[in-house]
């Protein structure tokens, strides 16, 4: 961000995913994440774990009996995070390449489900609806904040956008810059 600058016509937006491991469309899911492990020649060196142990995400011990997720990620799996996140890297392909001209944004940086993009402040609502539009399941929902004021919270940082357009970054927690 130190060297970058926003127009006057533009504005940051964080876009958020509404409860995502509990969102995630199953079975479409780990389709996707099997067809992407498969053709990762390098898995074996960082997991013992085989493709399928990975994908079989939706299985779960409750009150001793073994039971399958019918829809979003089981809380608590050590591979949720992992498969939550190549679903997120999937939508993202396809929100990216697939956006209206006029309201592609220019700068797009994502955390898990948090996305950051500086885009058309009149573009905005089309864009959230978009995005909105990606998931075919309708279970991906994004809830977007704009800057206010010149400055837009983003994970732990504070955002601000100076009057020359440059831009610059302060931690940021519980409400408070530092």
């Amino acid at each position: 961000m130190k060297n970058f600058t926003i127009v006057e016509d533009k504005e940051f937006v964080s876009h958020d995913v509404v409860a995502l491991f509990a969102n995630t469309p199953i079975p479409e899911t780990p389709e996707y994440v099997k067809d992407e492990l498969t053709k990762d020649t390098t898995l074996k060196d960082r997991t013992n774990l085989d493709v399928d142990d990975i994908c079989n995400t939706t299985y779960f011990v409750f009150d001793g009996t073994i039971m399958q997720q019918k829809f979003g990620t089981v809380m608590g799996s050590p591979v949720s995070a992992a498969v939550v996140n190549l679903y997120m890297e999937k939508l993202e392909r396809k929100a990216r390449r697939t956006a209206p001209v006029n309201c592609k944004p220019r700068i797009w940086k994502r955390y898990v489900d948090d996305i950051l993009e500086a885009i058309k402040k009149d573009q905005i609502t089309d864009f959230t609806d978009h995005l909105n539009a990606v998931d075919k399941t309708g279970s991906t929902r994004f809830t977007y904040e704009e800057e206010s004021n010149g400055t837009l919270p983003f994970l732990d940082l504070l955002i601000r956008r100076h009057a020359d357009g440059a831009v610059s970054t302060q931690v940021f927690r519980q409400g408070r810059a530092y």
